[in-house]
């Protein structure tokens, strides 16, 4: 199973059980719209394998892709689709090509676009488009510069960070949409 065009699909990003973004990943995951993607990042939770099968079970139910985040050996072993990488991991995942159905990865630079073109990427997140409450987000790109990258590339992008209701019409015709809180507010859509 394979993503479709970016524009078709969205991404949720569904991290470990004790998250407080999302702290019920598998009702969530039966939300999403058919076709999308769910990246699972356990950050070295024990309990990331029953987590990984109930996650891969609840997206075979929905018709929904798993990716597991930067542990292509977890992915391997709960026979999730494929591996998204940290964009500072973006070398080890030239070892992993040919490996899983689909792979991503993390880019918040036009550069960081170009390695995950060379790593042979499925598609790139890129982060932070808008304001965002993610403990991560950096300062916000803007959608200005989102389609400015979507179309300098053959990679398919997905906007990510403080993506919602009210802005997802600035980024939806230049790429996908990956959204966590954004999800959430809506119901998943």
């Amino acid at each position: 199973m394979a993503f479709r065009r970016p524009a078709d699909c969205a991404a949720f990003s569904a991290e470990s059980a004790a998250c407080e973004l999302t702290p019920d990943p598998i009702t969530s995951i039966r939300a999403l719209p058919i076709g999308s993607g769910v990246i699972y990042r356990h950050f070295g939770a024990a309990d990331r394998q029953q987590t990984a099968t109930r996650l891969l079970n609840a997206c075979r139910a929905r018709g929904c892709v798993l990716l597991i985040a930067a542990d292509p050996d977890l992915a391997r072993s709960v026979g999730a689709d494929g591996v998204h990488w940290p964009e500072a991991r973006l070398p080890d995942a030239r070892h992993w090509r040919g490996q899983f159905a689909l792979q991503t990865a993390s880019a918040h630079a036009r550069r960081a676009i170009q390695l995950a073109e060379q790593a042979g990427m499925d598609a790139a997140l890129i982060s932070s488009v808008f304001a965002s409450k993610s403990k991560s987000a950096g300062t916000p790109l803007g959608p200005a510069r989102f389609r400015t990258w979507s179309a300098q590339t053959p990679l398919p992008l997905y906007a990510l960070g403080g993506v919602n209701a009210g802005n997802v019409d600035q980024v939806a015709a230049a790429g996908g949409v990956a959204a966590i809180e954004g999800l959430l507010q809506t119901g998943g859509g």
